[in-house]
């Protein structure tokens, strides 16, 4: 996921065809592989895919990932690659990362994250260019098919129409990739986005297959906001599996911006099913969608509530996952129960005493590791052989978040305990500013007044508020000091622009960098029934930018709306979705599409844009919306 789109709300899916089980070709001898619609191991067991993803590629220090996500409860991790659209992962990269996944007794899923959305989002690849980076890593490949799934590319295709299609282009992609020796198990992503709302991959997943020489291709879907109800969930996993075709929802989350993913349903009908899904994504979500994030900022011990949902909820991971009998070696492979969380007592400006709960092993615990946790960075303080420790040469007026492992003879090591934090005493003192606010979003505009809302921050200590700001040039003038991650503005002035941003503040008085801008005009006095638009900037790099605009009507419904704008730092726009652009010089009006013009009163929609800036200013435009 790095991008989804607004769509069309899809219908209760059903067959163009008649339902018929399909023949499959011959398996491979060895790794994983497909069997009867079934994904399983080279023993014939069955592999049901319980795993979150990672986003290595964007954030390759973060290996300690791999670990956490495995003491989440996961049998698998999806990982993030690139081939160059991002910074290459070169064969060696990809070699550690498989021996995390080893070392951590994870199936490895990789995928190529360089061919998303192709056709409609600008820099991205082909999956005949995906199928050149695997074989240039193909050193680091082969030989690991029992551990190693090969998902050739993400989310391949949007909803431009692209020549060769999705299953001309899929079908090329598989056999390249068999004619190169590859022998793992290949998945392959839908078009749409991964959405598949077109049902293309529904459709034509049989001859696809059989243009595997092996068998050994199973169909992966991404179920976001085209996926919200239970009948559309329902339908499409049933059309895969009557089929006996492999199928894995190996992306999808509790929200998105395009609509509200029935995750309950999603992941009760893969568990009775006995197909994979996999979560995204254990954390460093941007551009908005903060909200997927299953940690905040890579630590473990900062559970977000899609995390808890996916880990801990119903037909969760703790619940429904099975180590890959490929790791089971016959010897003791049961890690200790979770020491108790740690205690502190005898603080002074260089040393501590540190206690916790014993934990137990069926055979024996051997003695704990006891960490200095930093984010995602963990540090080892000290290893006694008993459930206490001393800890000595600490720094003066310094903050020391603390956990515990427990580990026994065999290498098995427990999952880490909850955390204290503590604060030698003396000088020093707590100098960490929060984290930066996620870009407001807009709400409930009227002429006077609007409501906002923001991805909370974290701290080290704790986050006691906010400061919402109206940014005009240099000039920012605080409109708000909520202690939550929302806050309703009043006594505004009608059809004026606000440029809205958060700060986020902690009890020492450290502030937090500026959140992005959220451009909102206000309604013209007295005009509940017309529309109201906010701009964001979701993400900018040198050169480009991507936006977000969102749509919400008045007290009556709409049929259709138009908002306008004038770039005034020579923006282009180079491509646009769920909108029709108009130019004229600098000025753009984007119109609705067929299926999101017709709006309830109080409704929203979005649209969405990447362009081109100067490097220098990125000004939000005023921007006006019109509805009839």
């Amino acid at each position: 996921m790095k991008r989804k789109i607004a769509l069309a709300a899809a219908s209760l899916l059903t067959l163009a065809a008649a339902v018929v089980a399909f023949s499959q070709p011959a398996q491979a001898a060895t790794g994983i592989r497909v069997t009867n619609g079934k994904l399983v191991e080279a023993n014939g067991t069955a592999l049901k895919l319980r795993g979150i993803n990672h986003p290595h590629a964007w954030y390759a220090t973060q290996t300690s990932s791999f670990a956490n996500i495995k003491a989440a409860g996961a049998n698998s991790v999806r990982v993030v690659l690139s081939g160059g659209r991002w910074t290459t992962n070169t064969a060696s990269d990809v070699a550690n990362v498989i021996s995390l996944c080893k070392t951590n007794k994870l199936i490895c899923v990789l995928e190529n994250h360089d061919t998303t959305g192709f056709g409609e989002q600008s820099g991205a690849v082909s999956l005949d260019a995906a199928v050149n980076y695997w074989i240039s890593i193909q050193s680091a490949l082969t030989g690991q098919e029992n551990y190693v799934i090969l998902n050739i590319g993400n989310e391949p295709i949007g909803n431009n129409a692209v020549t060769p299609n999705w299953t001309d282009a899929t079908k090329s992609a598989i056999q390249r990739l068999r004619n190169a020796g590859f022998q793992h198990t290949i998945m392959v992503d839908a078009p749409n986005w991964g959405q598949d709302w077109s049902f293309t991959m529904r459709d034509n997943a049989p001859s696809v297959l059989a243009a595997d020489t092996t068998g050994n291709t199973i169909f992966s879907v991404h179920m976001y906001g085209v996926f919200d109800t239970a009948a559309e969930v329902n339908a499409y996993v049933d059309s895969f599996t009557s089929r006996n075709l492999a199928l894995c929802v190996c992306e999808f989350g509790d929200n998105h911006s395009d609509g509200n993913p029935d995750e309950d349903t999603i992941m009760a009908k893969t568990q009775t099913a006995g197909i994979g899904n996999m979560g995204w994504s254990w954390s460093g979500n941007g551009g908005g969608v903060e909200y997927l994030d299953m940690v905040t900022s890579f630590n473990p011990a900062q559970r977000s509530t899609w995390g808890n949902r996916y880990i801990t909820g119903s037909n969760g991971l703790s619940t429904t996952s099975t180590q890959a009998t490929i790791y089971n070696t016959g010897g003791d492979t049961q890690a200790p129960t979770t020491p108790g969380t740690p205690s502190a007592s005898s603080v002074t400006s260089s040393s501590l005493s540190l206690s916790w709960t014993a934990s137990t092993d069926n055979v024996g615990v051997t003695g704990y590791d006891v960490v200095r946790v930093s984010g995602s960075t963990e540090t080892v303080l000290a290893s006694p052989s008993t459930n206490s420790a001393a800890l000595t040469g600490l720094s003066a007026g310094t903050q020391y978040t603390l956990a515990v492992y427990a580990k026994d003879a065999a290498g098995n090591r427990s999952a880490r305990s909850n955390t204290v934090t503590v604060t030698t005493s003396g000088t020093g003192g707590d100098t960490q500013a929060p984290t930066t606010p996620g870009t407001p979003s807009a709400s409930s505009v009227t002429s006077s007044s609007l409501s906002l809302s923001w991805t909370a921050s974290t701290d080290n200590v704790g986050v006691t508020g906010y400061d919402v700001v109206r940014v005009s040039g240099s000039t920012e003038t605080v409109l708000a000091s909520p202690s939550g991650n929302s806050a309703s503005l009043t006594g505004l002035t009608a059809a004026t622009q606000y440029t809205l941003a958060v700060y986020a503040k902690d009890a020492a008085g450290n502030r937090s960098s500026r959140s992005s801008t959220v451009s909102v005009t206000t309604q013209s006095g007295g005009g509940t029934g017309g529309c109201t638009a906010t701009y964001a900037i979701t993400n900018q790099w040198p050169g480009g930018f991507g936006a977000n605009v969102t749509v919400t009507n008045g007290s009556t419904a709409s049929t259709s709306w138009a908002v306008t704008w004038t770039f005034a730092n020579g923006q282009t726009i180079t491509q646009i979705w769920s909108a029709q652009d108009t130019a004229s010089g600098a000025s753009h009006t984007a119109r609705n599409m067929s299926y999101n013009g017709n709006l309830g009163p109080n409704a929203s929609t979005s649209f969405g844009f990447n362009g081109t800036w100067n490097n220098s200013v990125n000004a939000v435009p005023a921007l006006t919306c019109t509805r009839s």
